[in-house]
């Protein structure tokens, strides 16, 4: 009699366990087809071949030193291929070829589906993408256009600021600023040798203003050392201030954030606060430089660089997901004022005194599949993916990668 009981109680037991997975079963099921597919299985769908092995990895390299702009860029680039549910490894070289040849070089033996790359000369960007787009890796660069011999690699989008706008809109706002509007300005210059290619395509855009008839170039900065270039801003300007007493010229233009720090402490030093400057780029630094010195440093015109990230990563899987896309794209920029800046503004709430910075809505997220994914991803709690094996030579000399 014992043993009968005992029997029916662990048959009943079992029959309720069983019932019970079932109606759990049934009751995440439903609720997965209530919220749709996740977006590992959406990934499989949109882009095949990249998802092959259950993720999307890409890979960002910087070609800077690390600071803000790349932290920005690298940021953009992150947070919106993970949106996605791609996997984001970001490397900076610390604007050391050789460095930076070597993280290339492993990343083109890895198991990566894409690759960001920022900021190169062209025949140096040539030689280090090359072999990775030879593996069949899509690429999408900003600020680096690899040539050689008049010709690029196939395949690759290039992303730029639109460096003649950039120095358009610096410039007018010099001479709206300056107490000349009737007649020539007398602008001092700030430049190096050709060859540096946003460099050279700011000074073609000043050089349509002098043959206009707007401005007299009253003096060319030269600068020859560009690993330091804030001190070799301010010692080739302090050097020729002397020549221009108060009054004789009406302004100074800067095409590179990186000189016009510089610039501004070489006039505040020497009490040339009459010229007054604009400039090009902005980053947190430059922020509290242009404070320190608002009755000299007017504005500066500048591209979001975390903006570029974002847009960047949405133009590589729009490629990995084979859409037509154009080869290439350019950034508006827009202008930062000095006035209206204050010691609380910084690069991640600067959007409250310049409308419309870091706005990219339109640019290249109107894919059903792309709001899909990220519409998946806000539903779903993302579970990293089983670790694949390690790739025969991992990206060694990288340095660590970011959050």
């Amino acid at each position: 009699m014992g043993k009968s009981f005992y029997a029916v109680i662990i048959i009943f037991t079992l029959l309720f366990a069983a019932c019970s997975r079932g109606s759990k079963a049934d009751a995440v099921t439903a609720a997965t087809a209530r919220k749709g597919p996740p977006s590992r299985v959406l990934l499989k769908e949109i882009m095949p071949d990249a998802a092959s092995d259950g993720a999307v990895k890409i890979a960002v390299l910087v070609n800077l030193m690390a600071g803000e702009n790349s932290r920005q860029f690298i940021e953009g680039c992150v947070s919106e291929g993970r949106s996605m549910d791609f996997t984001v490894d970001a490397f900076v070289s610390g604007a050391d070829e050789k460095r930076c040849k070597e993280i290339a070089e492993g990343i083109a033996l890895a198991d990566y589906d894409g690759l960001i790359f920022a900021y190169g000369d062209v025949d140096f960007s040539y030689d280090i993408l090359k072999p990775i787009a030879d593996k069949g890796i899509p690429i999408v660069t900003f600020e680096a256009l690899p040539y050689r011999d008049g010709k690029s690699i196939k395949g690759l989008i290039t992303t730029f600021q639109d460096d003649y706008s950039l120095a358009r809109l610096s410039i007018e706002t010099l001479l709206s600023l300056t107490d000349n509007l009737d007649k020539k300005a007398r602008i001092i210059r700030v430049g190096c040798e050709p060859g540096i290619t946003f460099l050279d395509r700011r000074a073609w855009a000043f050089e349509e203003f002098v043959n206009k008839g707007r401005i007299e170039e009253a003096a060319l900065v030269k600068l020859e050392n560009t690993e330091n270039p804030r001190g070799a801003a301010w010692e080739a300007l302090a050097a020729i201030l002397p020549r221009f007493p108060p009054g004789t010229v009406d302004g100074l233009w800067v095409p590179w954030e990186e000189f016009a720090g510089g610039c501004a402490e070489a006039l505040a030093s020497a009490g040339n606060r009459d010229i007054k400057l604009t400039s090009i780029g902005v980053s947190n630094d430059v922020i509290n430089l242009m404070l320190r010195h608002h009755d000299i440093w007017l504005a500066s015109a500048a591209v979001d660089p975390k903006l570029a990230g974002t847009v960047n990563m949405r133009l590589l899987a729009a490629r990995l997901a084979g859409e037509s896309v154009n080869d290439t794209f350019s950034f508006s920029p827009q202008l930062v004022k000095t006035a209206d800046l204050n010691i609380g503004v910084n690069l991640g709430n600067i959007s409250v005194i310049v409308p419309g910075w870091g706005d990219g809505e339109g640019l290249f997220d109107n894919y059903k599949w792309m709001i899909d994914l990220k519409a998946a991803g806000e539903k779903y709690l993302r579970i990293p993916p089983v670790p694949q094996s390690a790739p025969q030579a991992a990206p060694q000399a990288a340095p660590q990668a970011a959050p």
